[in-house]
């Protein structure tokens, strides 16, 4: 029974640090964010960590029995990791506000970009931010601009749009105020 367990929990750690990573480089390439959020990464890995325990009843071979060892480490590792990021985001998100502005459908109904107004208080400043929804929970960051409350859109076509007067081919992937 503990050789199913320490296999899914080995293969499933794998996978939620392979999404973690991509995560992580998403939001700092801007690239589509194709992970679920954070909290289902915490969830995967603390049932990662559950199912490398009871997998530790396998003991057929050494290669079990490291697997498992394996898989409990960097499963309590990576749970450990998630709570810091999923418990900051919540302290520092509840002291500013995410305000939903609008959204904007290009004139195919191509895009749909929905915009926020963001206040981080006394920690950072304020301004608006502009997404690109996909399917599922997938979203894609372009536009961000500091110091302002408004935004004016204007669709040139269904690629080609001016956001405050910063014109963006969303075709060609480009995004304004990410570095």
């Amino acid at each position: 029974m503990g050789e199913k367990y320490n296999l899914w929990s080995f293969y499933l750690i794998l996978v939620c640090l392979g999404l973690a990573a991509y995560s992580l480089y998403s939001n700092m390439n801007n690239t589509w964010l194709i992970a679920p959020p954070n909290y289902i990464l915490l969830l995967i890995s603390l049932i990662a960590l559950t199912l490398g325990v009871i997998g530790l009843k396998d003991k057929r071979n050494w290669w079990a029995k490291t697997r498992s060892w394996f898989t409990i480490i960097i499963s309590t590792l990576t749970s450990i990791g998630l709570f810091l990021v999923v418990s900051f985001t919540l302290f520092f998100s509840s002291m500013g506000s995410d305000e939903h502005i609008q959204t904007f459908s290009s004139p195919g109904d191509k895009y749909n970009i929905d915009f926020y107004r963001y206040d981080a208080g006394a920690a950072g400043s304020f301004g608006v931010r502009g997404e690109i929804n996909g399917p599922l929970w997938f979203k894609k960051r372009i536009y961000l601009q500091h110091n302002t409350e408004q935004v004016e859109v204007e669709w040139e076509n269904n690629e080609k749009l001016s956001i405050n007067n910063h014109i963006l081919n969303l075709d060609e992937g480009e995004t304004y105020g990410y570095h």
